[in-house]
Protein backbone atom coordinates (compact mmCIF):
# COMPACT_ATOMS: atom_id res chain seq x y z
CA UNK A 1 0.00 0.00 0.00
CA UNK A 2 1.29 3.66 -0.85
CA UNK A 3 1.04 6.01 1.99
CA UNK A 4 1.65 9.28 0.11
CA UNK A 5 1.14 9.85 -4.01
CA UNK A 6 4.64 8.96 -5.73
CA UNK A 7 5.65 8.39 -9.47
CA UNK A 8 4.34 5.08 -10.88
CA UNK A 9 5.31 2.86 -13.68
CA UNK A 10 1.87 1.33 -13.74
CA UNK A 11 -0.58 2.49 -16.51
CA UNK A 12 -3.11 5.46 -14.96
CA UNK A 13 -6.58 3.97 -13.93
CA UNK A 14 -9.25 5.51 -12.53
CA UNK A 15 -9.70 2.74 -9.62
CA UNK A 16 -9.21 4.30 -6.85
CA UNK A 17 -7.03 4.12 -4.53
CA UNK A 18 -6.34 4.86 -0.60
CA UNK A 19 -3.52 7.12 0.59
CA UNK A 20 -3.55 6.82 4.35
CA UNK A 21 -0.67 9.30 4.94
CA UNK A 22 -2.37 11.90 3.19
CA UNK A 23 -5.49 11.04 5.47
CA UNK A 24 -2.88 11.42 8.38
CA UNK A 25 -1.37 14.82 7.34
CA UNK A 26 -4.44 16.08 6.84
CA UNK A 27 -6.52 15.29 10.41
CA UNK A 28 -3.01 16.60 12.08
CA UNK A 29 -3.42 19.88 10.34
CA UNK A 30 -7.20 19.54 11.37
CA UNK A 31 -5.85 18.41 14.73
CA UNK A 32 -3.61 21.27 15.31
CA UNK A 33 -5.76 24.32 14.07
CA UNK A 34 -8.47 23.04 16.51
CA UNK A 35 -5.89 23.09 19.23
CA UNK A 36 -4.96 26.68 18.30
CA UNK A 37 -8.43 27.98 18.40
CA UNK A 38 -9.41 26.25 21.86
CA UNK A 39 -6.16 28.01 22.95
CA UNK A 40 -7.09 31.14 21.46
CA UNK A 41 -10.45 30.96 23.00
CA UNK A 42 -9.18 30.31 26.58
CA UNK A 43 -7.66 33.19 26.25
CA UNK A 44 -10.40 35.15 25.27
CA UNK A 45 -9.78 35.78 21.72
CA UNK A 46 -12.63 34.90 19.97
CA UNK A 47 -12.52 32.74 16.57
CA UNK A 48 -14.86 34.22 14.05
CA UNK A 49 -16.95 32.24 10.93
CA UNK A 50 -15.22 33.88 8.29
CA UNK A 51 -11.96 32.63 9.96
CA UNK A 52 -13.12 29.13 10.25
CA UNK A 53 -14.59 28.96 7.20
CA UNK A 54 -11.23 30.34 5.71
CA UNK A 55 -9.60 27.63 7.28
CA UNK A 56 -11.88 24.75 6.30
CA UNK A 57 -11.63 25.72 2.59
CA UNK A 58 -7.48 26.14 2.42
CA UNK A 59 -7.82 22.23 4.14
CA UNK A 60 -10.46 21.46 1.76
CA UNK A 61 -8.11 22.58 -1.03
CA UNK A 62 -5.31 20.64 0.46
CA UNK A 63 -6.75 17.67 0.69
CA UNK A 64 -8.31 17.69 -2.97
CA UNK A 65 -4.21 18.31 -4.57
CA UNK A 66 -3.03 16.01 -2.25
CA UNK A 67 -5.44 13.01 -2.70
CA UNK A 68 -6.45 10.25 -5.33
CA UNK A 69 -6.98 11.48 -7.82
CA UNK A 70 -5.23 14.66 -8.39
CA UNK A 71 -1.97 14.12 -6.37
CA UNK A 72 -1.34 10.64 -8.04
CA UNK A 73 -1.56 12.33 -11.50
CA UNK A 74 0.36 14.90 -10.30
CA UNK A 75 2.98 12.61 -8.58
CA UNK A 76 3.95 10.45 -11.72
CA UNK A 77 1.84 11.59 -14.71
CA UNK A 78 0.91 14.90 -15.45
CA UNK A 79 3.42 17.97 -15.29
CA UNK A 80 0.38 19.99 -15.71
CA UNK A 81 -1.36 18.78 -12.55
CA UNK A 82 1.63 18.78 -10.86
CA UNK A 83 1.63 22.65 -11.37
CA UNK A 84 -1.46 22.73 -10.51
CA UNK A 85 -0.58 21.00 -7.30
CA UNK A 86 2.38 23.63 -6.55
CA UNK A 87 -0.34 26.31 -6.99
CA UNK A 88 -2.37 25.50 -4.39
CA UNK A 89 0.01 23.88 -1.83
CA UNK A 90 1.94 27.28 -2.44
CA UNK A 91 -0.16 30.05 -3.23
CA UNK A 92 -3.93 29.65 -2.90
CA UNK A 93 -4.53 27.29 0.10
CA UNK A 94 -1.76 29.08 2.63
CA UNK A 95 -3.49 32.77 2.19
CA UNK A 96 -6.51 30.58 3.15
CA UNK A 97 -5.24 29.09 6.11
CA UNK A 98 -3.36 31.84 7.62
CA UNK A 99 -6.67 34.11 7.45
CA UNK A 100 -8.25 31.22 8.95
CA UNK A 101 -5.89 31.40 12.51
CA UNK A 102 -7.05 33.14 15.33
CA UNK A 103 -6.08 37.05 15.58
CA UNK A 104 -2.32 37.66 16.66
CA UNK A 105 -1.81 38.05 20.26
CA UNK A 106 -1.07 41.24 22.04
CA UNK A 107 2.59 42.54 22.09
CA UNK A 108 3.05 42.62 25.55
CA UNK A 109 1.67 38.49 25.68
CA UNK A 110 4.74 36.92 27.04
CA UNK A 111 3.72 33.84 24.36
CA UNK A 112 4.10 36.28 21.01
CA UNK A 113 7.51 37.59 22.69
CA UNK A 114 8.61 33.68 22.16
CA UNK A 115 7.85 33.57 18.92
CA UNK A 116 11.17 35.17 17.47
CA UNK A 117 12.13 32.41 15.00
CA UNK A 118 8.67 32.91 13.42
CA UNK A 119 9.25 36.13 13.49
CA UNK A 120 12.42 36.34 11.63
CA UNK A 121 11.08 33.47 9.08
CA UNK A 122 8.21 35.52 8.17
CA UNK A 123 10.41 39.16 7.60
CA UNK A 124 9.42 40.16 4.17
CA UNK A 125 13.10 39.55 2.75
CA UNK A 126 13.40 36.13 4.38
CA UNK A 127 10.07 35.03 3.29
CA UNK A 128 10.03 35.87 -0.37
CA UNK A 129 14.11 34.34 -0.27
CA UNK A 130 13.06 31.14 0.86
CA UNK A 131 9.84 31.09 -0.98
CA UNK A 132 11.82 31.69 -4.12
CA UNK A 133 14.23 29.37 -3.48
CA UNK A 134 11.80 26.64 -2.63
CA UNK A 135 10.59 27.02 -6.11
CA UNK A 136 13.22 27.22 -8.10
CA UNK A 137 15.07 24.03 -6.53
CA UNK A 138 12.01 22.03 -6.30
CA UNK A 139 11.03 22.82 -9.80
CA UNK A 140 14.74 21.77 -11.23
CA UNK A 141 14.66 18.88 -13.35
CA UNK A 142 17.25 16.49 -11.07
CA UNK A 143 15.43 17.66 -8.13
CA UNK A 144 12.30 16.24 -9.35
CA UNK A 145 13.15 13.38 -10.81
CA UNK A 146 15.14 12.28 -7.79
CA UNK A 147 12.46 13.11 -5.24
CA UNK A 148 9.42 12.21 -7.40
CA UNK A 149 9.47 8.55 -7.54
CA UNK A 150 10.24 8.11 -3.71
CA UNK A 151 7.20 8.65 -1.47
CA UNK A 152 9.14 10.49 1.12
CA UNK A 153 10.70 12.70 -1.55
CA UNK A 154 7.38 13.53 -3.20
CA UNK A 155 6.41 14.55 0.31
CA UNK A 156 9.06 16.47 1.59
CA UNK A 157 8.24 18.44 -1.90
CA UNK A 158 4.49 19.09 -0.72
CA UNK A 159 5.46 20.00 2.57
CA UNK A 160 8.24 22.31 1.29
CA UNK A 161 6.05 24.27 -0.81
CA UNK A 162 3.62 24.16 1.50
CA UNK A 163 5.58 25.82 4.20
CA UNK A 164 7.17 27.86 1.83
CA UNK A 165 3.81 29.41 0.70
CA UNK A 166 3.13 29.98 4.71
CA UNK A 167 5.79 31.70 4.94
CA UNK A 168 5.25 34.31 2.16
CA UNK A 169 1.62 35.09 2.47
CA UNK A 170 2.40 35.24 6.79
CA UNK A 171 3.93 39.03 6.42
CA UNK A 172 1.25 40.21 3.63
CA UNK A 173 -1.63 39.02 5.58
CA UNK A 174 -0.06 39.32 9.27
CA UNK A 175 2.23 41.83 9.21
CA UNK A 176 4.46 42.10 12.32
CA UNK A 177 6.76 44.99 11.05
CA UNK A 178 5.07 48.90 11.40
CA UNK A 179 7.12 49.70 8.99
CA UNK A 180 5.41 47.25 6.04
CA UNK A 181 2.94 49.07 4.80
CA UNK A 182 0.36 48.56 2.17
CA UNK A 183 1.75 49.80 -0.56
CA UNK A 184 5.36 47.81 0.46
CA UNK A 185 2.94 44.62 0.47
CA UNK A 186 1.71 45.59 -2.81
CA UNK A 187 4.86 45.84 -4.33
CA UNK A 188 6.66 42.20 -2.22
CA UNK A 189 3.90 40.66 -4.41
CA UNK A 190 4.30 42.11 -7.39
CA UNK A 191 8.02 41.10 -7.22
CA UNK A 192 6.84 37.30 -6.69
CA UNK A 193 5.67 37.81 -10.24
CA UNK A 194 8.50 38.63 -11.18
CA UNK A 195 10.60 36.53 -9.96
CA UNK A 196 8.49 33.55 -11.06
CA UNK A 197 8.96 34.64 -14.41
CA UNK A 198 12.28 32.94 -15.16
CA UNK A 199 11.50 29.43 -13.76
CA UNK A 200 8.16 29.60 -15.26
CA UNK A 201 9.53 30.83 -19.09
CA UNK A 202 11.85 27.88 -18.64
CA UNK A 203 9.55 25.16 -18.21
CA UNK A 204 7.16 27.16 -20.70
CA UNK A 205 10.10 27.51 -23.60
CA UNK A 206 11.98 24.01 -23.52
CA UNK A 207 11.95 22.72 -26.85
CA UNK A 208 12.75 19.18 -25.27
CA UNK A 209 10.63 17.52 -22.23
CA UNK A 210 12.99 18.66 -18.65
CA UNK A 211 11.74 16.37 -16.85
CA UNK A 212 11.83 12.67 -17.40
CA UNK A 213 9.34 11.52 -14.62
CA UNK A 214 6.80 12.63 -16.80
CA UNK A 215 8.30 11.85 -20.13
CA UNK A 216 8.88 8.68 -19.29
CA UNK A 217 5.68 8.08 -17.48
CA UNK A 218 3.28 5.33 -18.59
CA UNK A 219 1.39 7.71 -21.19
CA UNK A 220 -2.26 9.89 -20.57
CA UNK A 221 -4.22 9.45 -24.30
CA UNK A 222 -3.80 12.40 -26.08
CA UNK A 223 -1.78 14.28 -24.31
CA UNK A 224 1.95 14.72 -24.95
CA UNK A 225 4.89 15.24 -22.39
CA UNK A 226 6.06 18.46 -24.15
CA UNK A 227 2.52 19.76 -24.60
CA UNK A 228 2.04 18.91 -20.72
CA UNK A 229 5.07 20.60 -20.13
CA UNK A 230 4.04 23.70 -22.19
CA UNK A 231 0.49 23.52 -20.30
CA UNK A 232 2.37 23.30 -16.97
CA UNK A 233 4.65 26.38 -17.35
CA UNK A 234 1.63 28.50 -18.64
CA UNK A 235 0.16 27.67 -15.58
CA UNK A 236 2.58 28.54 -13.61
CA UNK A 237 3.67 32.01 -15.04
CA UNK A 238 -0.34 32.89 -15.27
CA UNK A 239 -1.94 30.68 -12.38
CA UNK A 240 0.63 32.26 -9.89
CA UNK A 241 0.16 35.65 -11.65
CA UNK A 242 -3.50 35.87 -11.19
CA UNK A 243 -3.14 34.72 -7.41
CA UNK A 244 -0.85 37.61 -6.64
CA UNK A 245 -3.37 40.08 -9.15
CA UNK A 246 -6.38 38.92 -6.49
CA UNK A 247 -4.49 39.59 -3.56
CA UNK A 248 -2.96 42.90 -4.71
CA UNK A 249 -6.79 43.93 -5.80
CA UNK A 250 -7.53 43.10 -2.25
CA UNK A 251 -5.60 45.12 -0.73
CA UNK A 252 -5.24 48.37 -2.71
CA UNK A 253 -9.18 48.67 -2.38
CA UNK A 254 -8.66 47.88 1.48
CA UNK A 255 -5.95 50.89 1.55
CA UNK A 256 -8.16 53.21 -0.62
CA UNK A 257 -10.85 52.85 1.83
CA UNK A 258 -8.81 53.20 5.20
CA UNK A 259 -7.43 56.32 3.08
CA UNK A 260 -10.57 57.77 2.55
CA UNK A 261 -12.06 57.65 6.14
CA UNK A 262 -9.43 58.81 7.46
CA UNK A 263 -9.63 62.27 5.13
CA UNK A 264 -13.18 61.99 6.49
CA UNK A 265 -12.28 61.90 9.93
CA UNK A 266 -9.55 64.52 9.42
CA UNK A 267 -12.33 66.56 7.17
CA UNK A 268 -14.50 66.64 10.49
CA UNK A 269 -12.83 67.18 12.99
CA UNK A 270 -11.08 70.06 11.55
Amino acid sequence: MQWWCAASSTAWTWAWQPYPGVWLFMLLIAAAYGALVRSARAAGRSVGRARNAAFASGWILLWIVLDWPVGALGAGYLASVHMVQFLVLALIAPPLLVLGLPAPRPVHDEGARRAGILLHLTHPVMAIALFTAVTVATHLPVVTDRLMPSQLGAFVIDTLWLAAGVLFWWPVLRPAHAWFSTPLRIGYLFALMVLMTAPGAMITFSELPLYATYELAPPIPGVTPLADQRLAGIAMRFGGSLACWIAISVLFFRWARDEERLLRRSGLSG
